[in-house]
Protein backbone atom coordinates (compact mmCIF):
# COMPACT_ATOMS: atom_id res chain seq x y z
CA UNK A 1 0.00 0.00 0.00
CA UNK A 2 1.64 3.37 -0.63
CA UNK A 3 0.58 6.00 1.48
CA UNK A 4 -2.40 7.77 -0.40
CA UNK A 5 -4.26 4.91 0.28
CA UNK A 6 -3.50 4.59 4.19
CA UNK A 7 -6.95 5.52 5.70
CA UNK A 8 -5.66 7.75 8.81
CA UNK A 9 -4.19 11.08 7.01
CA UNK A 10 -1.66 11.39 9.81
CA UNK A 11 -0.31 7.88 9.49
CA UNK A 12 -0.22 8.67 6.05
CA UNK A 13 2.03 11.44 6.19
CA UNK A 14 4.02 9.78 8.74
CA UNK A 15 4.79 6.97 6.41
CA UNK A 16 5.55 9.72 3.36
CA UNK A 17 7.96 11.68 5.39
CA UNK A 18 9.87 8.33 6.27
CA UNK A 19 9.99 7.23 2.60
CA UNK A 20 10.73 10.71 1.40
CA UNK A 21 13.56 10.87 4.01
CA UNK A 22 12.08 14.40 5.19
CA UNK A 23 12.84 14.28 9.07
CA UNK A 24 11.61 18.07 9.26
CA UNK A 25 8.10 16.83 8.19
CA UNK A 26 8.27 13.67 10.69
CA UNK A 27 8.81 15.19 13.83
CA UNK A 28 6.38 18.09 12.74
CA UNK A 29 3.65 14.99 13.16
CA UNK A 30 4.93 14.34 16.66
CA UNK A 31 3.62 16.07 19.97
CA UNK A 32 6.05 17.48 21.58
CA UNK A 33 5.99 14.94 24.47
CA UNK A 34 6.01 11.55 21.78
CA UNK A 35 6.67 8.17 22.65
CA UNK A 36 8.58 5.72 21.22
CA UNK A 37 8.95 1.71 21.43
CA UNK A 38 11.35 -0.63 19.81
CA UNK A 39 10.32 -4.24 20.79
CA UNK A 40 8.75 -2.72 23.92
CA UNK A 41 12.09 -1.20 24.45
CA UNK A 42 11.75 2.91 25.42
CA UNK A 43 13.40 4.86 23.01
CA UNK A 44 14.88 8.70 22.33
CA UNK A 45 12.54 9.57 19.51
CA UNK A 46 15.73 11.71 17.56
CA UNK A 47 18.10 9.50 18.48
CA UNK A 48 15.89 6.57 16.88
CA UNK A 49 14.19 8.13 13.64
CA UNK A 50 18.47 9.33 13.21
CA UNK A 51 19.94 5.66 13.45
CA UNK A 52 17.10 3.66 12.09
CA UNK A 53 14.77 5.94 9.86
CA UNK A 54 16.79 9.08 8.44
CA UNK A 55 20.40 8.31 9.10
CA UNK A 56 19.53 4.39 7.40
CA UNK A 57 17.46 5.58 4.51
CA UNK A 58 14.42 3.35 5.59
CA UNK A 59 11.71 2.97 3.68
CA UNK A 60 8.26 1.46 4.63
CA UNK A 61 5.96 -1.07 2.20
CA UNK A 62 2.98 -1.09 4.29
CA UNK A 63 1.45 -4.78 3.84
CA UNK A 64 -1.75 -3.80 5.77
CA UNK A 65 -3.53 -2.12 8.03
CA UNK A 66 -5.56 -2.29 10.50
CA UNK A 67 -7.63 -0.31 13.77
CA UNK A 68 -8.71 2.42 11.27
CA UNK A 69 -5.05 2.87 9.96
CA UNK A 70 -3.48 3.22 13.42
CA UNK A 71 -2.01 -0.46 13.35
CA UNK A 72 0.22 -1.46 10.40
CA UNK A 73 2.27 -4.71 9.10
CA UNK A 74 5.08 -3.51 6.72
CA UNK A 75 8.41 -4.23 5.39
CA UNK A 76 10.71 -1.93 6.58
CA UNK A 77 14.17 -1.86 4.44
CA UNK A 78 17.26 -0.21 6.00
CA UNK A 79 21.05 0.40 5.85
CA UNK A 80 21.38 -1.33 9.07
CA UNK A 81 18.81 -4.23 8.84
CA UNK A 82 18.21 -4.84 5.78
CA UNK A 83 14.38 -5.98 5.18
CA UNK A 84 12.28 -6.99 8.03
CA UNK A 85 8.49 -7.36 8.48
CA UNK A 86 7.71 -5.24 11.52
CA UNK A 87 4.43 -3.70 13.11
CA UNK A 88 3.63 -0.02 13.68
CA UNK A 89 1.07 0.86 16.48
CA UNK A 90 0.53 4.89 16.82
CA UNK A 91 -1.81 6.91 19.13
CA UNK A 92 -2.79 9.95 18.11
CA UNK A 93 -3.67 13.75 20.89
CA UNK A 94 -4.80 16.00 18.99
CA UNK A 95 -4.32 15.27 15.48
CA UNK A 96 -0.50 14.73 16.19
CA UNK A 97 1.35 11.37 16.85
CA UNK A 98 1.98 10.75 20.85
CA UNK A 99 2.91 7.41 20.65
CA UNK A 100 4.91 4.88 18.32
CA UNK A 101 5.48 1.09 19.34
CA UNK A 102 7.27 -0.64 16.66
CA UNK A 103 9.06 -3.71 16.52
CA UNK A 104 9.67 -7.07 14.40
CA UNK A 105 6.37 -8.52 13.38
Amino acid sequence: MTPDELANPVVASLVAAINDGNRKAFLALLSPDAILTDDAAPHDVCDWIDRELFGAHAHMTVDREQGHGLYLLARMRNDVWAETSTFWRFQLSDGKVSRIDTGQA
